[in-house]
């Protein structure tokens, strides 16, 4: 007896996809960028929800404690913190992205790392995959943080804030690490806005002598930024004319990775 539920070979799979569901995960998302709270018509509107809509799945979520409410303002629920300390954010994840880190490793010959946001100024790097030359780098970066401003990834988070906040965060002078460390602000400065225009962050000898980096913001649909895909190899090879192929690789790995994380 054929299972009732199973679909018909070359039969088109239906959408089981609940709709109601899918909009009520976006609106929390949005209500995750406001921490301070916002009306439902903004928020109505932010996400091209109507204002009945909108209205009628926060009311749903406000009753079991994952959305709040104040003075007409709406925010993130107790029960979304509480469920937020029990969950680990890189379950999962890894073994989505593996595969892809392990393609894009053998297409440029490279060793490649992807950095999960752990939130606007910390990372984790959950991923690697190692090129199959003799002379590369390998095992160095998994679950281990570096300094921001010496960082291809640190560069990529550091991009996404506001020059005053990163005022705020790094002191005017930074730690030196290897002779080429940038250790003046103003000029980290220079660099982040040049990462902005140029859509990517290079590290050159600044971590290590001898090694070069260079990273590519990781997006969600809505552009928010998820991580930073990562690409690391002797300096001498990986500047030898191939940079810009490199973060062409990179911007298009980078898009398989967001659409994988859905």
């Amino acid at each position: 007896m054929p299972e009732t539920d199973s679909v018909a070979e070359g039969a088109e799979m239906p959408d089981l996809t609940n709709k109601s569901v899918v909009k009520a995960m976006t609106l929390l998302r949005e209500l995750g960028r406001h921490p301070q709270g916002i009306t439902v018509t903004e928020l109505a509107q932010n996400v091209g929800l109507t204002r009945p809509t909108a209205f009628r799945l926060l009311l749903s979520m406000e009753q079991v404690g994952f959305v709040d409410r104040s003075d007409n303002n709406y925010t993130l629920g107790w029960e979304m913190a509480r469920l937020g300390r029990l969950a680990d954010p890189t379950a999962g994840v890894g073994a989505k992205v593996q595969p892809i880190l392990e393609r894009f490793a053998q297409e440029i010959n490279e060793t490649v790392t992807f950095a999960l946001n752990k939130s606007a100024t910390e990372y984790d790097l959950i991923a690697e995959a190692s090129a199959s030359r003799i002379l590369s780098v390998s095992q160095l970066y998994v679950h281990r943080q570096y300094p921001l401003y010496a960082s291809a990834t640190g560069k990529i988070l550091l991009a996404d804030l506001d020059d005053e906040k990163i005022i705020q965060l790094l002191p005017e002078t930074l730690t030196p690490i290897t002779r080429r460390t940038i250790t003046d602000r103003g000029v980290l400065l220079q660099e982040i806005h040049e990462v902005r225009r140029n859509g990517y962050s290079v590290l050159d000898n600044e971590l290590e002598e001898g090694l070069f980096a260079v990273a590519v913001a990781v997006r969600d649909a809505d552009g928010f930024l998820l991580g930073g895909l990562t690409a690391t190899g002797p300096d001498q090879r990986m500047k030898s004319g191939r940079l810009p192929s490199i973060v062409e690789h990179l911007h298009t790995t980078a898009e398989k990775i967001a659409k994988a994380l859905g």
